[in-house]
């Protein structure tokens, strides 16, 4: 008896854990939402999944040769004279990253060296996951979305956009047209560990 009542409690209890993870997985994910169609009311269903997907892999898609990501990294600070957006926005609905904005190079307040050493580094604050991993946590997130109702333009084509890619095994996506015509955004993913504890102080310094 009392072993049946001791199976029932844990089986409650797991019911009970399991649904608070879900309302507190809706949530972070709607939070992540609304914070992107505010800052970026042009963003598409690509630019969300971009900001999903950076916040799972992070900046490693990028730094596989860290002479070349320099090289790149130089060259798009030449090419440009303003950025839209915030200095720094978390990615996501963990906020394991941030995009930080290149413009804390060029206005001064971070060095390009310590800005650079702080990209490559981020790298190990990313946790391995696979592809097929992260494609049943994008349908959740995109399941959520979609019941934002948010009419975002060209929703299906991108969507089967998406899913056709990750069936191929590939994660990586790039910004809507539309979103880099009108936001011209320039940033890095910095580690969200690596940016409060190295960066944002350096930022806030320069701002007194």
């Amino acid at each position: 008896m009392k072993r049946n009542l001791l199976i029932s409690f844990f089986c409650l209890l797991c019911l009970w854990v399991s649904a608070a993870e879900k309302v507190d997985f809706d949530k972070a994910v709607r939070t992540a939402v609304e914070r992107q169609m505010q800052a970026y009311p042009k963003s598409t269903l690509k630019d969300l999944y971009k900001n999903f997907f950076q916040d799972k892999f992070g900046p490693g898609h990028i730094i596989s040769d860290t002479t070349a990501a320099g090289n790149y990294l130089r060259r798009e600070m030449a090419s440009y004279t303003e950025t839209e957006g915030e200095l720094a926005e978390p990615t996501g609905w963990e906020g394991n990253f941030y995009r930080v904005n290149l413009s804390v190079i060029k206005n001064g307040q971070i060095p390009y060296q310590t800005f650079f050493d702080a990209f490559i580094r981020s790298v190990n604050g990313i946790r391995p996951v696979t592809v097929a991993e992260w494609q049943k946590e994008w349908n959740r997130i995109e399941a959520i979305i979609r019941s934002m109702e948010l009419t975002l333009p060209d929703y299906e084509s991108d969507r089967k956009e998406i899913d056709d890619r990750l069936n191929r095994g590939e994660y990586v996506g790039h910004h809507s047209k539309v979103f880099e015509d009108t936001y011209s955004p320039h940033y890095r993913i910095i580690s969200k560990d690596i940016f409060e504890q190295e960066l944002q102080p350096l930022i806030q310094l320069s701002s007194n």
